[in-house]
């Protein structure tokens, strides 16, 4: 079984925004992993608008790559959110 080119780009792409945040923010490899599915799931629910909505802005081949790295970006912001209010309750 092999993965379309289209596929694999996404999941690279979604991966490297979670790793940049994990970057940023710093953190266990445990938090890496969240942010990193954080990414994959809305890097596809993004996708996902945008082939519903038909917006092409940004697309590469059949990836719409704005809306899906909007989606990501949101879902990541979420995660580094949630994860940080978490934190900060186990701590007190």
């Amino acid at each position: 079984m092999s993965l379309s080119p289209s596929l694999t780009f996404g999941l690279a792409l979604a991966t490297l925004y979670g790793a940049v945040l994990h970057l940023i923010l710093g953190g266990s490899g445990r938090q890496l992993l969240v942010f990193c599915v954080a990414a994959w799931i809305g890097f596809a629910i993004g996708q996902a608008i945008g082939n519903i909505m038909e917006i092409h802005v940004f697309a590469i081949g059949s990836l719409n790559i704005l809306t899906a790295t909007l989606g990501s970006i949101i879902a990541c912001g979420t995660a580094a959110v949630l994860s940080t209010h978490s934190q900060e309750k186990s701590t007190r």
